[in-house]
């Protein structure tokens, strides 16, 4: 048999066929859509947290305890989870593998916000230290940390996303304050690569250079401006007070959008927000003091009628003001973030007494703190102490989910309330509330860079999107290996909905090891035009190949495929060993790769990276003539499918081939045939091909593994596996 008879298309690079639609989620944190039949479906996620008055958790609840309303309309609990951070230890007191330790909803989320405009250079300095040793030292392994900073110059600015990666965490705390606005080539900010690191030093060491001889030097952040600011806010005047108020507004508008992009992460988000605060007293006015002639002169003069004198702002505070102030903490609140503020004016110990706002800085931190259910840290050199005590009151989380009846899709905003009974005493905290889903296109870009970030985060399954997945890891050394990625998305699945002529498709690809630290990653966007090919593009579908670059180890790979428009994905995931190999080494065989027919799939090639030099030989090659492997090879009950087996060290001699199937509950089933039809040159001293053909005969429409045994006579039995699917 001539299995390379045909010919078999090359993967190419440029415009596609594809679309999709479908309502999104405007709140990924809260809210899951599914769809059942036509119905579409909302599960929304409420995390609760129960401590008693020794500020412990209260363990021991269950699902009777609990009792939930939704616009003060009773709600029943679908379902109940505990999740206890001292039990997330499975045998031999390794963690589970972070994607199964437990709900992404449940998860901690901790933001850890640097305000640049409202804090001195030499605060923010010490006070990354400080975060530094809360990353390292203090969370626990199934938390996920992110890194942001604000500044009036550029506004909010998300340096790593919420991540699990400590590694990139410490990097960003190592870049904050320095200039590193459009150096960060993933779009999606898990990573901070090491060229952008060094640019950022550099640049950062450059504007220092140039700001020598100056009384003080600051961030890029901290300008001259910022710095005039604080030394106006001393002089009382009136119009600086109100360029000062104006300032305040715009910080707390930003830090709505902020706040709203928030709302995209599931789960709780503790946002640590490390400032000096502003004076008080420009938002609440100043207290009555007897002592201060000014304000004894001032409330004289309103008691006297001569109010037109007096900026009554400066006394009663400024209404306004308050009600930008109150409006962002409010959204803060809706998205389930809490602010815990930090005083940074201590860390400076002294160094800079100009500009210390003190208890008028604090009053500022409370009143952001208190309004939204978080706490003033105003001990900042004893933070390791102040923020154990938060990490200790979040260990237990109970995690309800319930189905809200008669929800419209029309982003309204959902009150919720959660009454628990037996709490002995303490405190109960849990979201204020839940955005009902609104259509994906009006979402702030923001939100979903975040709603993308928190699917590879989170690495749960979603199959809003047909989507399939095979990474197999190709030795490029004895050390690294060339791991190409193949993507399947259906054509069917893309379309869906879809009426307009042109469509975006984002594909994101991660890999982490098993300390969840991101080791590489590529991403594309995909200019997709309808346009007379609908039809073509519903019968087959859209290919994708990618490769990554990869060590000795364990990796899981994530994949987010999404349709740009509509914001409808899909999530897959799959784990790869790269295992050390040489000459003299074990056998070591991949997973079989079955040849898929022609014609099936448009097919499109990843951008070859600009820090990447291509060394590696496109590797599916069997007799000098390249193919394609299937992702999910799908099958019809009375053909022949033709595989590759490739294989490390096997050594010569006869060849020993066996298969069997296993159903989806891991079952042998009889049915199918495998045969081994030739053994391949290939020029490569280890390595071997092998062409082999399959035939699923006797095996009904549905989903099945192809578990694949081989041995030589001197080689113990490799065993690998693909999942297939037997078509109608």
């Amino acid at each position: 048999m001539n299995l390379l008879r045909r010919r078999l298309p090359l993967f190419r690079r440029g415009i596609v066929l594809a679309a999709a639609a479908v309502l999104a989620a405007a709140a990924w944190a809260q809210t899951r859509t599914t769809f059942e039949g036509r119905t579409q479906v909302v599960e929304v996620n409420v995390p609760v947290t129960v401590t008693g008055r020794d500020g412990y958790p209260v363990k021991g609840l269950t699902a009777e305890d609990f009792t939930i309303y939704d616009n003060g309309k009773r709600q029943e609990i679908a379902a109940f989870e505990v999740i206890d951070l001292e039990q997330l230890v499975a045998e031999e007191g390794r963690l589970k593998p972070l994607e199964q330790a437990m709900p992404s909803a449940a998860r901690r989320h901790f933001l850890l916000l640097f305000d640049l405009s409202f804090a001195n250079a030499t605060s923010i300095g010490k006070a990354r230290q400080a975060a530094r040793s809360f990353v390292l030292e203090q969370l626990h392994p199934t938390d996920l940390a992110a890194v942001a900073t604000f500044s009036t110059e550029f506004g909010p600015q998300l340096l790593v996303t919420f991540t699990p990666d400590r590694a990139q965490l410490a990097r960003a705390l190592d870049v904050v304050g320095q200039q590193v606005r459009g150096m960060n080539a993933d779009p999606l900010r898990f990573v901070i690569s090491e060229s952008a690191l060094r640019r950022s030093q550099a640049l950062n060491a450059s504007a220092t250079d140039r700001a020598a001889g100056a009384e003080r030097v600051g961030t890029v952040a901290l300008d001259a401006a910022g710095e005039a600011r604080r030394v106006l806010a001393r002089r009382f005047e009136v119009t600086e007070k109100r360029l000062e108020r104006a300032e305040i507004s715009a910080w707390s508008q930003a830090l709505a959008d902020l706040a709203r992009a928030l709302n995209s992460v599931k789960g709780r988000k503790q946002v640590l927000y490390f400032s000096e605060g502003f004076d008080g007293r420009l938002l609440l006015g100043r207290q009555p003091d007897a002592e201060d002639v000014r304000d004894v002169d001032d409330r004289q003069r309103i008691i006297s009628g001569q109010s037109w004198m007096v900026d009554t702002d400066d006394i009663f505070g400024n209404t306004r003001l308050q009600n930008d102030v109150n409006e962002m903490l409010r959204e803060f609140r809706r998205a389930d973030a809490v602010i815990q503020a930090i005083d940074i004016g201590g860390l400076r110990a002294g160094s800079d007494v100009l500009d210390n706002i003190g208890d008028e800085g604090q009053e500022s931190l409370f009143y952001i703190a208190d309004g939204t259910g978080g706490e003033l840290f105003d001990n900042a050199n004893d933070l390791d102490h102040q923020l154990g005590l938060m990490l200790q009151r979040s260990q237990v989380t109970y995690l309800l989910t319930f189905r809200p009846s008669d929800l419209d899709f029309d982003g309204s905003y959902h009150k919720l309330r959660v009454k628990v009974t037996n709490r002995r005493g303490g405190r109960v905290s849990h979201r204020d509330g839940y955005y009902a889903p609104r259509p994906f296109k009006e979402l702030h870009p923001l939100e979903k860079t975040l709603l993308a970030s928190d699917a590879i985060a989170s690495a749960a399954p979603l199959a809003d999107l047909d989507l399939d997945l095979l990474a197999v890891p190709f030795m490029a050394s004895a050390a690294t290996a060339y791991v190409p990625v193949i993507l399947e998305v259906s054509g069917e699945s893309l379309l869906a909905g879809h009426a307009e002529d042109a469509i975006n498709v984002e594909i994101y690809t991660y890999v982490t090891n098993d300390r969840g630290e991101v080791e590489d990653f590529f991403s594309d966007t995909l200019k997709v035009d309808l346009a007379g090919n609908r039809k073509a593009m519903e019968n087959v579908g859209l290919k994708y190949y990618g490769h990554l670059d990869l060590g000795l180890g364990d990796y899981l790979v994530r994949v987010l495929v999404r349709n740009a428009d509509t914001g409808r994905s899909g999530v897959r995931t799959a784990r790869v060993r790269v295992p050390a190999l040489s000459e003299e080494g074990p056998p070591h065989m991949l997973p079989p790769l079955f040849l898929d027919e022609p014609g099936r799939w448009v097919l499109v090639k990843e951008h070859q990276r600009e820090t990447r030099q291509e060394t590696v030989v496109y590797p599916f090659i069997v007799n000098g003539q390249p193919y394609i492997p299937a992702a999910r090879p799908r099958l019809k009950r009375r053909q022949a499918a033709d595989l590759c087996l490739v294989v490390y060290n096997l050594g010569e001699g006869q060849l020993e081939l066996r298969g069997r199937i296993l159903d989806p509950t891991g079952n042998e089933v009889e049915g199918g045939n495998l045969s081994l039809i030739e053994r391949t040159a290939t020029g490569i001293s280890g390595l071997d091909k092998l062409l082999a053909t399959f035939q699923p005969r006797g095996l009904k429409s549905g989903d099945y593994t192809l578990e694949v045994a081989l041995r030589g006579p001197s080689s113990d039995w490799q065993i690998n596996s693909i999942p297939f699917s037997v078509l109608n």
